[in-house]
């Protein structure tokens, strides 16, 4: 069980590491700072979950495999062939992208479910999805505090409720069907509403006016 959760992690480690470098690249950012913010990114939300769960030290900080994965593609990212192609208005990187986020979303949603499951909280639903959203979308509230935007999961497409569906049904599903059919049907939930959402701009309702035009992930 331990190495499908590394597994998981480490591919959303990857995934989001490079949404997070890339957003460092548009914000001018030297070297350090396109390490630091596809660190956070990678990590972040990983970490906010074992300090809600008590699970301490984190295990980004007991395992520094995803730290150490989360920097070397931070900077391959700012390696100048690459992030000039990521950060160019190419159709293939926008994709690219837009797929690496919500890719690093799914997996960090159910796997965050699933180590809320190993650590005995099989019987709170609320605290199953919690965790599991708060694992998803952490590491990209920090990334984009950081970064001096306000949060993409408020302003742009449809993002934190995708990882509440997907955890909520994840949460619900794994007593009734089990471990790996519920975390594939979160998985799969969020990977497609998040793309569909991508594709075709769709958005929650906004308070007055349209949505700051930020450039998408």
């Amino acid at each position: 069980m331990p190495s499908l959760i590394m597994a998981l992690e480490l591919i959303g480690t990857i995934a989001f590491a490079i949404s997070g470098a890339v957003i460092a690249v548009r914000k001018g950012m030297d070297v350090f700072g396109v390490t630091i913010l596809g660190l956070t990114t990678a990590v972040g939300g990983g970490v906010i979950r074992d300090l809600v769960l008590g699970n301490t030290p984190p295990v980004t900080f007991r395992e520094p495999v995803y730290a150490l994965t989360a920097i070397g593609v931070s900077l391959i990212v700012f390696l100048k062939p690459v992030r000039h192609f990521l950060t160019g208005n190419h159709r293939h990187a926008t994709m690219l992208l837009q797929f690496s986020d919500s890719l690093g979303l799914a997996l960090f949603t159910v796997s965050g479910v699933q180590v809320a499951y190993l650590l005995g909280h099989a019987e709170s639903l609320f605290l199953l999805t919690f965790v599991g959203v708060i694992t998803g979308v952490g590491g990209g509230v920090l990334r984009d505090m950081m970064a001096g935007k306000t949060p993409y999961i408020f302003v742009k497409h449809v993002y934190a409720s995708a990882a509440l569906a997907g955890a909520l049904l994840c949460s619900a599903l794994w007593s009734r069907v089990g471990q790996t059919a519920a975390m594939l049907t979160g998985f799969a939930v969020i990977l497609i509403i998040r793309l569909l959402s991508a594709h075709y701009h769709w958005s929650l309702p906004h308070a007055e006016g349209d949505p700051p035009a930020d450039k998408p992930l």
